[in-house]
């Protein structure tokens, strides 16, 4: 026993039973608690994998509200905790709602001592397994995209792009709305490349007053203007040998995009104030949500810099393009947040997924991290609903996971979009699908397509 647990908290008021499981578990680290007060002191004190916990405490030991609030504190304290409540003889209904709020398993009184050490050591193997494995996770090296999590085809087709840009220099321009991950893609690439043990230096075009923004990327000498007391190298100088990212470089001011651009020509810079040419060795690589094509049309963005910085380009898909992402990503966030704030949550409402999987996102995954932190703080169970995420409530549109029933809702939707490209001109729509008008009478009649 002593070889699979080392700590264990019996919560029991029951002093003679205390007694009893006391001496059942000899061979381990064993503290007891008489009370919910004394059990959450204990657990922060002692630390134990596993509580054995009575649901009937005082000031209720006939009832079970006070066992309830007592699991509901420890797995809030301690979420890794397993707990085993122990529950009076024919007591199913609150065993099961005790496992429906976090318990670990349950036993009924009367106590057999040696099936309930079976139990605990259960409890304690997972315990011991969990802790190695977020041991081995936090210690084991990372792979540059580890840091992205996606399923989804547009996505993964977009990481084979950067495995094939990264090893380069390639001057690279990332577009993508708001909250796609296009710093992500940044980091990564930096992870990949022959750069990736020097800086990876970033700057925020749309955050710098365009006063301040030339002195922040070129640096100034001691004395070009007033409050210059020293000579100051600027993002681009200091990225020398490394990565230099600018980001919303949409919002890169006229006045400077000259300067950039002879940067990007000659790879040389001058300080504010300064005559002395410095060559700086560095990768570029430009992100923006903007549509620079538009801009050029209005006279905001150069077409010549516009080519200099793209080079090669990548796209962040939005999130409502990318097939499984949130499903994947709410669930990634949720397990991130729930350790990070010791919040008992584990999992979503079905409803909940449902409307994650079809919500429009237009704040993408930005949008997506911060309803789920919010609801992991905000949820009153295990489980996180509709209500707790604050979206909107809409009709969710059931989709099937049969494969029959995926096959012929693929069918009625490729149809209909062939009658839409025709115009409703059925010859031209059995060619589209490549079937004979007679099979495509059958399949509008099969699916209630009027014709």
């Amino acid at each position: 026993m002593q070889d699979q647990i080392t700590k264990l908290l019996i919560v029991e008021d029951d002093e003679g039973l205390q007694r009893q499981l006391r001496w059942s578990f000899d061979g381990c680290d064993v503290a007891v608690a008489a009370d919910r007060e004394s059990a959450l002191s204990e657990l922060e004190r002692f630390a134990p994998a596993v509580v054995t916990l009575d649901l009937g405490l005082p000031p209720d030991p006939g009832g079970t509200s006070e066992g309830f609030k007592a699991l509901d504190d420890i797995l809030s304290q301690a979420p890794d905790t397993k707990v085993i409540v122990v529950t009076g003889h024919n007591d199913r209904d609150n065993a099961v709602r005790a496992i429906g709020r976090g318990a670990y398993d349950f036993y009924e009184k009367p106590v057999d001592p040696d099936l309930l050490a079976l139990a605990v050591m259960r409890a304690a193997r997972l315990a011991r397994l969990e802790q190695e494995h977020r041991m081995l996770a936090s210690r084991g090296p990372q792979s540059p995209f580890a840091e992205l999590i996606t399923v989804s085809p547009e996505m993964l087709k977009v990481c084979r792009s950067v495995e094939k840009l990264a090893p380069t220099d390639v001057t690279t321009l990332i577009l993508g709305e708001s909250g796609t991950g296009k710093e992500v893609l940044v980091r990564i690439l930096h992870g990949l490349s022959n750069r990736s043990n020097k800086r990876l230096v970033a700057i925020n075009c749309a955050a710098i007053p365009e006063n301040l923004l030339e002195s922040e990327l070129f640096g100034y000498e001691k004395g070009a203007f007033t409050g210059a007391v020293k000579t100051t190298r600027g993002k681009i100088e200091t990225a020398n040998r490394g990565i230099l990212f600018l980001d919303e470089i949409g919002d890169l001011p006229m006045s400077l995009q000259a300067k950039l651009l002879r940067f990007l020509q000659e790879r040389v810079i001058e300080r504010i104030g300064g005559r002395k040419e410095i060559a700086v060795d560095v990768r570029v690589i430009c992100a923006t949500h903007q549509d620079l094509g538009r801009l050029i049309a209005e006279g905001r963005f150069r077409e010549d810099l516009y080519y200099r910085v793209n080079e090669a380009t990548l796209l962040a898909p939005p999130l409502r393009d990318r097939q499984g992402d949130a499903v994947v990503l709410a669930r990634a966030f949720l397990a991130r947040f729930a350790a990070q704030l010791k919040r008992p949550v584990k999992t979503f409402s079905p409803q909940a997924l449902a409307i994650i999987e079809q919500h429009e996102w237009p704040g993408n995954v930005r949008e997506l991290e911060n309803r789920v932190k919010r609801a992991v703080v905000m949820a009153e169970g295990r489980e996180i609903t509709p209500e707790d995420l604050e979206l909107e409530q809409v009709e969710v549109e059931e989709v099937p996971f049969g494969l029959r029933e995926v096959r012929e809702l693929a069918e009625k939707q490729a149809v209909k979009r062939a009658l839409y490209h025709s115009d409703y001109n059925l010859s031209r729509t059995s060619e589209l699908l490549g079937i004979t008008r007679p099979t495509l009478y059958n399949m509008m009649k099969k699916f209630g397509i009027p014709y």
